[in-house]
């Protein structure tokens, strides 16, 4: 039959060790307790449950400080970095749709949609644009939609970033991801001829796409932008320039790139910002990462306590990077997709495969 087995704490030495265990980090803290009392199976000891309990209530009020010293830490660190932020009660509930909010207008807000093989470094070109850093240890992508937030000149504009790779084995989703695409972002890696291929059938796929969608009798002209990344691989490169004009033609925008070293993408994403007919201030180095609250200030023109934080940021280029941004559903993209072709054509059913 099985058996719970049950431990005692020994009181004696925790209400010692109880003033300085609020200095330490909580797991090393953890393993002094451990180290220092020593954990005694039950057997040995009679009075399990009422020592059990007294031991579990100081932990508790431990953890309590716990809590209390990393929110304070945590406030200290933002104040020294000069990059204060509001506290989490006043920061949103939910993710921040301008177009909903009616803080922009439909013109303004645009959705990219990222392609390629696995492993060419689309992630990491993606954190690039969202101003973070590069990652030099490989994971595969679970976050597949990203929502940056300018504030430039006055307006606002809203850049969904939807990176459809997980889509690679289910063409009918893929299909749907491109259909509401508005900027398509195409990287392969120059060390992979396999990965190029694929990019070339991903833009074809694309023209055919859009073409079907607006019932046009060719393949249709799409703001793509394709990207040959890890270019500081020099050595291993087995896709040039010129192979690349000569398939896909001379009036492609191919830009080489390396998300490692940071070369060739402010090009990539001026290139995508003119497609887009985005300001050029959307790309990484030319404006100021700020907090959604801060955003919104700017955006509602709000006065008062925020004011004071906004005024400097006034008429200065800024970006926000909503934490909370998800995906919208199928259904969501379906009626997008609907809803776009009505524009051009009487309503009928969307064939996505």
């Amino acid at each position: 039959m099985n058996t719970t087995e049950r431990f005692y704490f020994p009181v004696d030495g925790i209400f010692e060790m109880f003033n300085s265990l609020t200095s330490h980090h909580q797991s090393h803290i953890t393993h002094l307790v451990l180290q220092s009392t020593g954990l005694t199976p039950a057997l040995q000891h009679p009075k399990v449950s009422n020592i059990s309990k007294t031991g579990m209530g100081i932990i508790k009020s431990v953890k309590g400080r716990w809590r209390e010293q990393d929110k304070r830490a945590a406030v200290i660190r933002s104040s020294s970095s000069g990059n204060r932020q509001v506290s989490t009660d006043r920061a949103p509930k939910r993710s921040v749709d301008l177009l909903e909010l009616g803080l922009t207008k439909p013109r303004n807000c645009h959705r990219v949609v990222v392609l390629g093989a696995p492993r060419v470094g689309k992630t990491n070109i993606l954190q690039r644009f969202l101003g973070k850093e590069f990652e030099e240890h490989y994971q595969p992508t679970t976050e597949d939609f990203h929502r940056k937030l300018f504030h430039i000149g006055g307006e606002a504009y809203q850049v969904d970033l939807l990176d459809a790779s997980s889509e690679r084995d289910f063409p009918a989703k893929r299909r749907l991801s491109v259909l509401t695409g508005d900027i398509f972002l195409l990287v392969f890696s120059l060390d992979d001829k396999d990965s190029f291929s694929e990019v070339c059938e991903l833009l074809n796929e694309i023209k055919t796409a859009k073409a079907k969608l607006l019932k046009l009798k060719n393949p249709a002209r799409v703001p793509a932008v394709i990207c040959g990344n890890k270019a500081d691989l020099e050595t291993r490169r087995v896709v040039s320039r010129s192979e690349v004009a000569e398939v896909l033609g001379e009036g492609v925008s191919f830009f080489e790139t390396s998300a490692k070293d940071g070369s060739g993408l402010e090009s990539m994403f001026g290139a995508l910002a003119s497609l887009g007919g985005l300001p050029d201030e959307t790309s990484p180095s030319r404006h100021q990462i700020v907090s959604i609250p801060t955003y919104q200030s700017l955006c509602i023109g709000q006065q008062g306590s925020r004011g004071s934080r906004t005024r400097g940021l006034i008429g200065a280029p800024c970006a926000a990077v909503d934490p909370l941004a998800r995906r919208p559903s199928f259904n969501s993209d379906l009626q997008l997709v609907l809803g776009s072709s009505t524009k051009h054509n009487k309503p009928e059913k969307c064939q996505i495969q």
